[in-house]
């Protein structure tokens, strides 16, 4: 009977093509689920997330309030049209009252909405562009870039957050661009430490190799096949950056830093504390708004945490 190979006891020797082959097949073979199947499985997860789901629906009833605002209240909520100091249902034209100055409450809360949810996402936003980023050229690329990028990051992480963004805010000045700014600024080296944790992790992953042994460029790989897989976490921190945001920007109004042409929900806190013993609703009604809206971001982003996790998906 004849043999395939000679019996000299030598491997027989493979051509490239076969060698490429064979590699293409073991990767494939490793490769991860498709990412459609991945995100249906991880929307079903979350639609099972009953908690989760009422976070959404909360968070869906503020935007939809804070669009509305400009028809449901179209002059300016600055202005004085009631008697002051009404009480919650005292007027059925105030449902929720009116503060010292004769200002509806109400409107006052809805177009409040707009500004706590605009200056959370847009800093979010911002901080998450200049997270990225850094952490991942750092994360990539390694060595001194990764030194000199991860000192810069420290150097930010131990300046107090909410104390630098009121040293920029007062050198700057107390506008709505001005607080987006700071808050971006400060809030950008948490995204930063962990896309960096990621990429160390999925530079050395096969794929990222292969795309490599492809003549694939760094921008590409960084772009295409890495900051994919690590957008998971990145997208559960966000929810919190825009609940932290929303509370440093109430923080800043509170104490007189705010932008003075817009009404937020912590300036009317702010104004209403004074009369915190005879008309505790001014104080209590928009803090009430403060405190759902960050609770349904932290529920979110649970809800995302569970469902984003294969581990956690499937208990």
């Amino acid at each position: 009977m004849s043999t395939p190979f000679p019996t000299t006891g030598k491997r027989p020797t493979l051509r490239p093509s076969t060698l490429w082959s064979r590699l293409v097949r073991r990767l494939a073979r490793r490769a991860p689920a498709p990412a459609s199947s991945a995100r249906s499985a991880a929307l079903q997860a979350f639609m099972r997330n009953a908690v989760a789901v009422g976070a959404v629906a909360l968070l869906l009833l503020v935007l939809a309030m804070a669009l509305a605002a400009p028809w449901l209240f179209p002059g300016d909520p600055l202005d004085m049209v009631a008697t002051p100091l009404l009480w919650p249902g005292q007027d059925p034209a105030f449902p929720l009252g009116s503060d010292s100055m004769g200002r509806d409450v109400l409107a006052g809360i809805a177009h409040g909405a707009r500004m706590s949810l605009a200056v959370g996402v847009v800093a979010a936003v911002l901080s998450l562009l200049i997270g990225i980023v850094v952490g991942a050229t750092a994360g990539y690329f390694g060595g001194r870039v990764d030194d000199v990028l991860v000192r810069i990051t420290e150097l930010f992480q131990t300046m107090p957050t909410f104390l630098f963004v009121i040293v920029v805010v007062a050198i700057g000045q107390p506008s709505v661009a001005v607080i987006v700014l700071a808050i971006g600024l400060a809030s950008w080296p948490v995204i930063a430490r962990l896309v960096r944790a990621e990429f160390r992790t999925l530079r050395e992953m096969e794929f990222v190799l292969a795309a490599r042994s492809q003549g694939f460029g760094h921008l590409r790989i960084m772009l295409q096949e890495m900051l994919p897989n690590a957008l998971p976490p990145v997208i559960v921190t966000t929810s919190v950056l825009v609940a932290s945001a929303i509370l440093i920007e109430s923080a800043l109004s509170f104490l007189g830093m705010g932008d003075p042409n817009t009404v937020s929900w912590g300036s009317m806190i702010g104004e209403g504390r004074e009369l915190l013993r005879t008309s505790w609703y001014l104080c209590a009604l928009p803090g009430a708004a403060i405190v759902l809206t960050v609770l349904a971001l932290n529920l979110v982003g649970e809800g995302l945490n569970d469902a984003l996790n294969p581990r956690l998906r499937n208990r």
